[in-house]
């Protein structure tokens, strides 16, 4: 008993449907959810920093956990909403995000994208980094004003230090982010501009390889910035794991060593 051909077909379409979800959604999910990340920390360095009294208030671990939850749940609920009815396969070749039932939806769609992911995720990276620079030199005047010798002043100066590497990294990582999204961001928007634009595969590609390139860099630049993320970096390989535990196993201990010593004098 032969199946119905448009059973078949219909299920064809749910199969590749699921297929599509599965490689495009979850990927741009957990990329939506970086970038949101990325806006919170730049927030909480923000108000830690310009507006240390409500720091105390705001950043609380409550207030941290929501955040992160959000960023990550964000993503996979917009890209969700999204993925199912601007999807298609079409002569065996998948057409994510880019099936509307209107050009004008998709122009709306593509303006409100780049202004949301791109426009204001710069205005906050400046504005906020702007406002902790600002912070950061004038606290350095006072300091160097009042600098004076002392236990107190020495760990000052250290904590200083530590959370203006970190604002460094983060201009870093944010710098980064705005370059190497730019060409995709400017893509996506073209696309639903001008549907019918053909642009060339190698500007498409060329533009996905810088985004990806951003996320894979990130974890370098903080094993090269954070001595503990270096540190956990390290215990993830494995013949580093190996080494560090014969050298353990291979340290005396020092209580063994002086007991021993001194049944020798005895």
């Amino acid at each position: 008993m032969h199946a119905d051909p448009q059973r078949q077909l219909y299920l064809g379409l749910i199969e590749a449907q699921i297929k599509l979800l599965l490689r495009i959604n979850f990927i741009w999910a957990s990329i939506i959810g970086s970038s949101i990340n990325l806006l919170s920390i730049t927030i909480e360095r923000y108000i830690k920093v310009v507006h240390s009294n409500w720091s105390k208030k705001l950043l609380r671990k409550c207030m941290k956990c929501a955040a992160a939850a959000f960023a990550w749940t964000a993503g996979v609920v917009y890209n969700m909403i999204l993925v199912f009815p601007t999807s298609a396969v079409i002569d065996g070749v998948c057409h994510g995000y880019l099936i509307w039932n209107s050009e004008m939806a998709a122009l709306i769609h593509g303006i409100w994208n780049f202004i949301s992911f791109y426009i204001i995720v710069i205005f906050i990276f400046v504005y906020c980094y702007g406002k902790i620079l600002v912070v950061i030199r004038r606290q350095a005047r006072v300091m160097a004003g009042h600098r004076g010798p002392g236990p107190s002043t020495s760990e000052n100066t250290q904590s200083s230090q530590i959370q203006s590497n970190v604002i460094k990294t983060m201009i870093l990582v944010s710098a980064l982010y705005v370059v190497l999204w730019t060409p995709s961001f400017v893509f996506y928007l073209i696309a639903h501009i001008k549907p019918d634009l053909t642009i060339n595969d190698t500007v498409y590609y060329v533009s996905m390889f810088l985004a990806f390139l951003y996320i894979s860099t990130n974890p370098f630049i903080y094993a090269v910035k954070f001595n503990p993320v270096r540190h956990v970096l390290v215990r993830l390989i494995p013949w580093k794991r190996s080494q560090e535990a014969n050298e353990t196993c291979e340290m005396p201990v020092s209580g063994t060593i002086s007991t021993h010593t001194a049944s020798q004098r005895n």
